[in-house]
């Protein structure tokens, strides 16, 4: 109806899943079109409601700076509802949100990075399995699942995880500053609900 007064909208986006680019995940291609579409409908507020326990560091990256690119351009406030859980890069895209809620039962934090796999040596030499690998350049078979772990393979590990960690505290640090309480909050812990508020971290 003409000259009536709109009454205010909050469009939701909904973060259920895990973070990457196979089918399904979670990813900033994936979720611009809904993202953009929810800050262009001139919102009171965007709300993300956030079930996820984390997956790629780049795509929670990604999304959680489409988000804040558009709250700026727009002066739009951002919340965020976790529901089950929002941990490692659920909590990346948390941290976008100007404010996190959660129930007394949300599991959140888990500001770390991971890197897991398998180790088979032993079992392919009961079963009489030869690996047989050829390469150009020395670190093209670096952390070999069919080789025993070398410590110079943990060791840059280590010093790949160690930017990605750091680039996540940072981004922490950025969105919920003072509220943070003092501590080690960076080493991979998780916490729920009220012990989370108590944080800082929601």
């Amino acid at each position: 109806i003409p000259f009536l007064k709109k009454p205010p909208v909050v469009p939701v986006i909904r973060l259920q899943g895990g973070i990457g680019t196979g089918r399904n995940a979670l990813s900033d291609a994936g979720l611009a079109p809904l993202i953009e579409k929810a800050f262009r409908m001139k919102p009171a507020a965007v709300a993300l409601v956030i079930n996820s326990p984390g997956g790629s560091a780049v795509q929670s990256s990604l999304i959680a700076a489409r988000i804040r690119r558009l709250a700026g351009e727009k002066g739009v406030k951002v919340h965020a509802f976790v529901e089950d859980v929002a941990a490692s890069g659920g909590y990346w895209l948390a941290c976008a949100a100007d404010e996190i809620w959660v129930d007394d039962s949300s599991i959140v934090g888990s500001i770390g990075v991971v890197f897991a796999s398998f180790g088979f040596p032993e079992l392919m030499a009961r079963q009489g399995v030869e690996r047989r690998v050829v390469t150009a350049g020395k670190s093209k078979s670096f952390a070999d699942p069919f080789l025993p772990q070398k410590p110079e393979d943990v060791e840059r590990l280590r010093a790949l995880q160690t930017p990605i960690h750091q680039a996540f505290i940072a981004h922490v640090k950025a969105r919920r500053g003072a509220r943070l309480a003092e501590g080690d909050l960076f080493n991979a812990d998780v916490w729920v609900g009220q012990q989370a508020v108590d944080l800082g971290l929601v």
